[in-house]
């Protein structure tokens, strides 16, 4: 199996050496870029399955070097790794981002959370039978993982994906934000329940026509979400 490549961007040369030398020992392929012009060059040449970045770079937000990544490679994995704690913050962050670490870090903790996101990577065992999951003018499929509202096409984050379709795959099932992160996530990650509730902001903006009166997504109050289908 090929060695999976981790893009550290940062402009702090202690976390960029720390980063480096973890998880190159882990025998992922490694390179790093200490702002965002030099981490977008990098990116086009070295095709990163992970970009593991900095927000407060010294020239160009790490937001936008974020979206710049996304709009070129889709397929790419981006956690974002930051000081900013406020909830706005990661709301933004997440819009375009597959994960949102705050530092300070624990190795162990954020080890365990790349291993969370390289999950998404892996194919399923069993490949999925072509079956459209269709809720009114909500449109689910699962083989392309694709989604679409009113025929139009919406763009989820790999994340975001995961987590919608858990939920069609179950109509009317209440589920508590920490089973979510277990089935999404994975047993082995490590966060705040409250990272759910920004994923499920975040989708309900995108395929709910009044994300403030939600009619798919909805919460069961003191305990999670549901998906109740839309006629």
């Amino acid at each position: 199996m090929t060695a999976k490549k981790i893009l550290v961007v940062d402009d702090d040369s202690a976390i960029r050496n720390l980063l480096h030398r973890f998880f190159g020992r882990q025998n992922f392929h490694m390179e790093s870029a200490e702002n965002g012009q030099t981490a977008l060059a990098v990116f086009e040449q070295f095709n990163p399955d992970l970009v593991i970045l900095d927000v407060m770079l010294p020239d160009i937000i790490g937001f936008e070097v974020c979206q710049q990544m996304k709009n070129s490679r889709t397929g790419v994995l981006i956690m974002l790794l930051t000081s900013l704690t406020a909830v706005e913050a990661q709301v933004t962050g997440l819009e375009w981002a597959d994960a949102y670490v705050t530092k300070p870090f624990h190795l162990s903790v954020l080890e365990k959370q790349v291993q969370a996101l390289f999950r998404l990577l892996q194919p399923p065992v069993t490949p999925p039978q072509r079956q459209c999951l269709v809720f009114g003018r909500l449109v689910v499929d699962p083989v392309s993982r694709e989604v679409t509202f009113d025929n139009q096409r919406v763009s989820l984050t790999a994340i975001e994906f995961d987590l919608l379709y858990c939920l069609v795959k179950h109509p009317q099932q209440a589920w508590s934000r920490q089973q979510l992160i277990t089935e999404v996530w994975g047993h082995e990650f490590v966060g705040e329940g409250r990272i759910v509730d920004v994923h499920i902001g975040q989708i309900r903006k995108k395929i709910e026509p009044k994300p403030s009166q939600p009619i798919f997504i909805q919460t069961v109050r003191g305990f999670g979400y549901k998906f109740k289908p839309s006629k």
